[in-house]
């Protein structure tokens, strides 16, 4: 610092741009590097590898309130998300905002009618902002005050800015340096107003998207007996009309592509409706300010102009608006079908595979994809003459009608002195001098304001049209997902039939059955005619289609009875349906049909659904890591033999090797690929062994599993006390079973029911045939001559061991 004092000022100044210039990274640096050791400091510790594949395994923690913490690692550190479930009395009260409605365009053009106007009341204020007392509601306070500022400031600076001219013009510096300051200082509110209300907005639409998202998922994936997910693509549900009363559709209209809802939809959703409260807002405060400031100027005559202005562009663009309402819906679901196109060839690549299914699949997706982009190129035509006609109205007719507002006080409402009024003295010329200047400077003043209040009045105009074009694309995004959410509402629960009276309510658990039920596929009733979308008008057509498969089944299986059930039958006869029917997927046909169904059931399909997880995910599925631990289970055999453990389950099904063969119980891989079918249908087995049902229906679930290790598997289910009902036509699994149910298929609906060692054979229709009608005598008869084949055998012997000596000889 001597040396520093000691140099001349121009020398001392490059010797501080020169350190500067060396020491400029860091001070660059300097900032982003105090923020990180900062954050490093309150972020807490780094999670190490070992803790880092705890969290991703335990995924969330159980809280005692219900509610769920979910973890997620992020930049190795752990953040706690807590998460509540939306209680169900809340999803049920909703259910009368969501009625189901057809769409009808024909009555206002882009959808922009009161129907439109109540499915955006029930999304907003129903899901999206429930309340006022809701983060989202206090987003969209502060987001308003920040609009509000931005269109005060905005005034503030259109008359700063004609302070500075006409300062200029005075040439008065004093007052053009302050007017400047004032400048530079009104600048620090206005740049941080404008970021914080992009910040707000992204913030708020991120809000309703987790919000709407969340809702969705509750509603969509519920539990027996909604079970949405499932029925939803039946349509079996309930209309409900706008008084909340129910009105029995027999189908709700089935919806394809949910993912696309649930995904895509949502998204644009939220941002468009966070982007028009502020495109809607500030346009119309602006407005409303910025006439007001207006009219103090252009007086009773400009303003009626300016009205005038307003009033012609409105009927010009609205004539020439296309229903963008109507075309967004549109593409949005050509978008579904390609992305579900897509979907179908990842998930059936090797069944597409097997069958050299390239080419046909690569037809079926371009199809798609160029209906997707005609319908892009059709929009974008149409796109050329409003957006023609939108900017030559906006930018063009604005700014003339703009420079003729202006021209108004200033050649109309404002009268210039007479020459006399400065006096006839030769002494007035310096004064007359000096008064014209200040008219011009006062004139320049007015013209630069009113400019620009007019540039920003134009803007917010043309923001204001943009923005009604906005809610022509929202209307068709939010009557998609109105569609989709009175859709879920409208799904019934399934129908048990009559129940047991409540005396005998803790006998339902240790029974399953059917009395006098009439098994069919559900009827398809009211859905979309969707060749009506792309028209004026959307129309709802009924359709019944319901066969019955299986008439008056009647069948009971009581826990610890010993007694196990044989479905067979030939293929289409309706064995699996039976199975649905038991499960709760279907309800019976026939009105005075009963379905008892005990609370611990589990149904093992033939075709074996592998989650996203780790292998330990795959075997206690749908069980979480949570619930895992609260079972009290290891995953490898404890000190002493005590309590059950994953390895042993797997050792039961001959999969004790996967372990060490895939990496561990941790590993995550798509499993669907890495397992083979056998594997698969074995895996599917260990889960009923972790789960230990009362009751298992397994409907061909171990078709790809060899003989001696299907028996191993039945013969361990039995000894862990599972009451089995098998779909099968092995009859190599009939020994594990006390009763056989079989399933005719000669469009009767007959069947019969027999004891296996049994002469007797139940069926609703042996009294009305008598004996010689009999229509099965089981596999009684099989058994009879297999037993007398067996007799045989040792005299079999006999003769063999003749044929060897002979032989030898």
């Amino acid at each position: 610092m001597a040396v520093l004092s000691t140099l001349r000022p121009s020398n001392r100044l490059l010797q501080i741009i020169f350190i500067l210039l060396i020491l400029r990274t860091r001070l660059i640096t300097l900032p982003k590097d105090s923020f990180e050791r900062l954050r490093n400091a309150t972020a807490g510790k780094r999670l190490s590898a070992a803790e880092l594949t705890a969290v991703l395994q335990q995924i969330y923690i159980k809280e005692r309130d219900g509610s769920k913490t979910l973890l997620a690692p992020y930049r190795n550190r752990l953040a706690k998300v807590s998460i509540h479930e939306i209680a169900a009395d809340i999803l049920a009260s909703n259910a009368k905002h969501f009625p189901l409605q057809s769409s009808d365009s024909k009555k206002s053009k882009g959808l922009l009618d009161p129907k439109f106007v109540r499915a955006l009341r029930a999304l907003l204020f129903h899901i999206a902002i429930p309340s006022l007392k809701s983060k989202e509601a206090f987003i969209l306070a502060v987001h308003s005050f920040f609009l509000v500022a931005r269109t005060v400031l905005s005034v503030a600076v259109a008359r700063l800015d004609g302070i500075i001219v006409r300062d200029l013009v005075r040439a008065d510096a004093r007052g053009f340096l302050r007017g400047l300051g004032l400048w530079f200082a009104l600048a620090v509110p206005s740049t941080y107003t404008n970021v914080m209300i992009k910040h707000l907005q992204s913030t708020l639409a991120l809000r309703i998207r987790t919000r709407l998202t969340r809702y969705i998922h509750d509603l969509y994936l519920s539990n027996y007996p909604d079970l949405r997910y499932y029925r939803l693509g039946l349509g079996v549900g309930v209309k409900r009309d706008l008084s909340g009363e129910e009105q029995d559709t027999g189908n709700a209209g089935s919806i394809e592509g949910v993912d696309q809802y649930i995904t895509a939809d949502i998204e644009a959703w939220a941002e468009g409706v966070s982007g028009l409260y502020g495109n809607l807002m500030k346009p119309t405060l602006d407005l409303v300010l910025f006439t007001s400031q207006l009219s103090r100027s252009l007086g009773l005559r400009g303003t009626i102009l300016l009205f005038g202005t307003y009033y012609a562009t409105v009927r010009i663009l609205k004539a020439v608006t296309p229903a963008f309402g109507k075309l967004s819906a549109v593409e949005a679901k050509l978008e579904g079908d390609y992305r579900a196109g897509m979907g179908r060839l990842g998930r059936e690549g090797e069944e597409i595979a097997f069958y050299d299914g390239g080419a046909r699949e690569r037809d079926i997706l371009t199809r798609a994809y160029m209906n997707l982009i005609r319908h892009v190129n059709f929009v974008y035509k149409i796109r050329i003459a409003y957006e023609w006609t939108e900017d030559y109205v906006i930018k063009y007719l604005w700014s003339a009608a703009g420079y003729g507002l202006i021209a108004v006080p200033l050649l109309f409402t404002r009268r210039r002195r007479p020459a006399a009024q400065f006096g006839s003295n030769p002494g007035s010329s310096l004064s007359a001098s000096s008064d014209g200047n200040e008219v011009i400077a006062s004139r320049t003043e007015t013209y630069i304001s009113n400019r620009r209040l007019l540039l920003s009045l134009a803007d917010a105009g043309g923001r204001l049209m943009y923005a009604y074009k906005d809610v022509l694309e929202l209307a068709g995004v939010t009557e998609r997902l109105y569609s989709l959410v009175s859709s879920l509402y409208a799904v019934k629960p399934v129908s048990t039939g009559s129940n047991f009276p409540s005396s005998s309510g803790d006998v339902t658990n240790d029974i399953i059955g059917l009395e006098h039920v009439d098994i069919g596929t559900p009827a398809q009733g009211t859905s979309l005619n969707e060749s009506h979308i792309l028209s004026d008008s959307a129309e709802f057509v009924h359709v019944k289609s319901q066969s019955v498969l299986i008439r008056d089944l009647s069948l009971w299986l009581r826990e610890g009875s010993g007694e196990h059930l044989m479905i067979t039958g030939s293929n289409g006869v309706g064995k699996t349906a039976i199975a649905r029917v038991l499960a709760g997927l279907w309800g019976p046909s026939n009105e005075n049909g009963k379905v008892f169904r005990p609370q611990s059931l589990m149904v093992v399909p033939q075709r074996v659904y592998m989650p996203v997880g780790t292998l330990l995910d795959q075997v206690i599925y749908p069980d979480s890591y949570a619930d895992f631990l609260e079972k009290d289970m290891s995953i490898e055999p404890r000190e002493g033999g005590l309590g059950n453990n994953i390895r042993d389950i797997l050792e039961s099904v001959f999969l004790s090797y996967l372990p060490e063969r895939e990496g561990g119980w941790s590993t995550r891989k798509e499993w669907r690929d890495v397992l083979s079918g056998g594997e698969k249908q074995r895996m599917a087995m260990a889960r009923v062994f972790y789960h230990r049902p009362k009751f298992a229906i397994l409907d061909e679930c171990t078709s790809a599993v060899s003989s001696d290790v299907e028996g191993r598997m039945y013969q361990h289910a039995r000894s862990l006390g599972i009451t089995l009902i098998t779909i099968s036509l092995r009859p190599s699994l009939m020994k594990y079973h006390t009763q056989v149910l079989n399933v005719l298929g000669d469009d009767t609906g007959r069947w019969t029911l027999a004891h296996i060692g049994q002469d007797a054979v139940l069926t609703p229709m042996a009294e009305a045939e008598g004996d010689e009608g009999e229509l099965w005598l089981g596999f009684n008869k099989e058994i009879a001559s297999l037993e007398r084949t067996l007799k045989k055998v040792d005299g079999w012997d006999k003769r063999l061991k003749e044929l060897n000596t002979l032989l030898k000889m």
